[in-house]
């Protein structure tokens, strides 16, 4: 698959999708720009090529209607800060008044088209839309790792009627890392999964067994592998209807001699509330009328010992209910033990990136995917199709040998 790099975008008209669907406050405020900040390498690499540079996203969910509270103009001042130029913003996405914006740009020019998810075309990956945003320019990249999972027009189709098409360096950088972990990893190779169910980590828990040499499972869906083992955690949250395959999980795992940690003990609560009554239990003493909310210092203590030889960790998912003090103790206990290994470390995940952010630990990562959801099929063992149609086939993966930036 060829980048940015590989094909010539000098002076020409360049449509870069990227992922700007950055957190904001009640006031319209950005309070996290990395996103933004993760696509400057490939921003700044078409503006060293003199290039007409078109920018694409989308922001929040506004359902294919023109929400103002979802308008990309905040972004615009928040790019033209960091780049040091002016962003000009468009009024839509695609028309005659965003195509007379594109002709008038000049050479090192930048325009930030208005959120392509005020059209419901885009995420029915429409190829008359498509066709609209291909018109705008002269070469596609795409850039947007975050929604490569996704079959929309500005990911997909998008691709079929730009003269040239190619992958962004986040793009291309995302895949590298996930290969380099999963495909060519440094043994042993340990998995972290955690989050709040079995049901939405299933697929990946079912590939992993497939490469990993450890697997550790937190946070709320490690309920439900410990009821396969006969545990009665009180109001804890389980998924009884997986229960079964939770225990084909383990079972497999010890037949393919995947070394599996689960909890031992737990901080377990009275209410689901921050000021809620909580206590440190071990799972047989766990109160009927009590739910689990994070794992114990046992337990962080055994994780942290299971990543002593790690050549390789990744990491989907946080032990507990990070977001309450009270209960965050194992996820923030974890992130600092896979920040002092020596390991090869990748974590992915929304709300893991948002445990690590606040841990203080990121500087001491390898790597921090900028992807959730297309992070999560990675690990599934899927294709991403935006990654496909850059390689021209209906289905396909992508990725170079990438030494360790540690």
């Amino acid at each position: 698959m060829k980048t940015i790099k590989d094909i010539s975008i000098a002076d020409k008209r360049v449509l870069i999708r990227v992922d700007f669907n950055v957190p904001l406050n009640a006031r319209g405020n950005i309070t996290d720009d990395t996103r933004i900040l993760s696509a400057l390498p490939t921003l700044r690499y078409a503006l060293e090529q003199n290039s007409k540079l078109i920018i694409a996203s989308h922001l929040g969910r506004p359902k294919g209607q023109v929400d103002p509270k979802f308008s990309l103009m905040p972004v615009a001042r928040r790019l033209g800060e960091l780049l040091g130029k002016t962003v000009k913003m468009a009024p839509d996405s695609i028309g005659p008044k965003v195509q007379d914006l594109v002709a008038s740009l000049e050479q090192g020019g930048i325009l930030l088209l208005e959120n392509l998810r005020f059209y419901a075309q885009e995420q029915q990956n429409d190829d008359d839309f498509a066709k609209e945003l291909a018109g705008l320019c002269d070469v596609y990249i795409n850039d947007a790792f975050a929604v490569s999972h996704r079959v929309n027009a500005s990911v997909v189709a998008v691709v079929h009627h730009a003269p040239v098409s190619a992958a962004g360096l986040l793009l291309q950088k995302e895949l590298d890392y996930f290969k380099l972990a999963m495909d060519q990893p440094k043994r042993p190779l340990v998995a972290i999964v955690g989050g709040a169910k079995v049901s939405s980590k299933l697929a990946a828990l079912q590939n992993m067994l497939q490469k990993v040499d450890k697997l550790i499972i937190g946070g709320a869906m490690a309920n439900t592998f410990l009821r396969s083992k006969g545990y009665d955690l009180g109001k804890s949250r389980v998924e009884e209807d997986l229960v079964e395959v939770a225990g084909s999980i383990l079972k497999t795992a010890a037949d393919q001699g995947v070394q599996v940690y689960l909890p031992v003990d737990a901080v377990a609560a009275a209410e689901f509330d921050a000021d809620a009554k909580n206590s440190i239990f071990t799972l047989s003493e766990i109160p009927s009328d009590w739910m689990v909310l994070d794992i114990g210092p046992e337990t962080s203590s055994i994780y942290s010992k299971a990543l002593n030889n790690a050549g390789t960790i990744v990491w989907n998912g946080p032990m507990g209910v990070f977001e309450m003090e009270a209960f965050s103790r194992g996820t923030f206990s974890l992130a600092k033990s896979v920040a002092g290994s020596d390991a090869l470390t990748i974590i992915g995940g929304g709300d893991t990136d948002a445990a690590v952010h606040r841990s203080g630990d990121t500087d001491r990562i390898t790597y921090m995917s900028t992807g959730g959801g297309a992070f999560l099929a990675l690990l599934e063992g899927r294709k991403l199709p935006g990654a496909a149609a850059l390689d021209g086939a209906e289905y396909g993966q992508v990725g170079t040998t990438l030494k360790s930036e540690r």
